[in-house]
């Protein structure tokens, strides 16, 4: 991503995005998969518990920080605070809201995934984040607002309309993901993230460190290689997440509302099967039920589990990676 954000300065806008569609979008997808592995305890060797000496999760940590960059919102404070507990609190309608991810005080998000299912399906719950506008725009009465781009998005769905509910979709998502840039730069400055006001110092203290070290790579980027770095990173953290990009199938899907025909009972969680080649494309990505089932299993061996329990998951060809 770093040689191809350099190579996009000196191309035309148009290729920039074509750059950014392939293979800028999949190397994108790519790290967060890498990543996520390594989160998960997949990435380095398990039989020890230091890796060159460095202690094991120490160099997790490391990996986690500095191979979320070059991007311009990066995955990092995702992995960081939210997906773990997301595996921990997937489908609790108490935990799993936009209002208490916002409001809570506990250093982790209570689903982190949250964040990402409300552009595209309807929570339970209070919407968030909630803000307090300031008494001069308000004659002197308090007053509190509910700000959701995601809950705004999605309310303009409508039955029947696939082409303007994914319009309303890409446009939200991309719009949330371009205010992430700008909030970054708050943080920067400020050292809080004030989405999230009522979160510990060290909660902060770490989306500072981390957006601090992100900017500097950016402007790095910006001087060497001019705006268009920049928006290929921006279109490659982006594109494979919205229509009609291949690998949206999976991240659409992935957590649905989907019920059984046999025992009636909810399907929360869906893979994507496609073919050895897609399954390369979105590097395991797309096996997320298998995943769910069994976290620490690393991205090359999800797809032998249906070999091994096919009872458990859907038949069908050989395609894993």
């Amino acid at each position: 991503l770093a040689a191809l954000s350099v190579l996009a300065g000196s191309l035309h806008p148009l290729q920039v995005i074509l750059l950014a569609i392939f293979p800028g979008s999949m190397f994108s997808l790519w790290q967060l998969q890498i990543l996520h592995d390594c989160l998960h305890g997949c990435f380095l060797d398990k039989s020890s518990s230091r890796v060159l000496g460095i202690r094991k999760r120490r160099l997790q940590r490391w990996i986690l920080f500095w191979g979320s960059m070059p991007s311009v919102f990066g995955y990092y404070l995702y992995l960081r605070f939210g997906h773990l507990t997301h595996h921990n609190h997937f489908g609790d309608p108490e935990k799993g809201t936009l209002a208490k991810l916002f409001d809570s005080d506990r250093k982790d998000f209570e689903d982190g995934d949250v964040l990402f299912v409300a552009h595209r399906m309807k929570l339970k719950g209070e919407v968030g984040p909630k803000f307090q506008l300031p008494p001069i725009f308000t004659g002197g009465i308090p007053r509190e607002v509910t700000m959701s781009i995601s809950k705004s998005g999605f309310s303009a769905w409508r039955d029947g309309s696939p082409l303007k509910n994914g319009f309303a979709f890409a446009s939200s998502f991309l719009f949330e993901r371009f205010m992430l840039v700008i909030n970054d730069c708050v943080v920067v400055i400020a050292g809080r993230n004030f989405f999230f006001p009522n979160k510990p110092k060290e909660f902060h203290d770490s989306c500072a460190v981390y957006c601090r070290c992100a900017v500097l790579v950016r402007l790095a980027l910006l001087a060497f290689a001019g705006w268009r770095s920049l928006l290929f990173l921006f279109l490659s953290e982006t594109l494979w997440s919205i229509p009609p990009h291949p690998a949206c199938a999976m991240f659409v899907t992935n957590h649905g509302s989907g019920v059984d025909e046999q025992t009636g009972t909810c399907i929360p969680s869906a893979s994507t099967y496609a073919g050895s080649w897609y399954s390369l494309f979105t590097l395991g990505t797309n096996y997320h039920c298998e995943h769910h089932d069994f976290p620490s299993i690393p991205l090359h061996k999800l797809g032998m589990l249906r070999e091994i329990a096919p009872e458990f998951y859907r038949a069908g060809k050989k395609d894993n990676i």
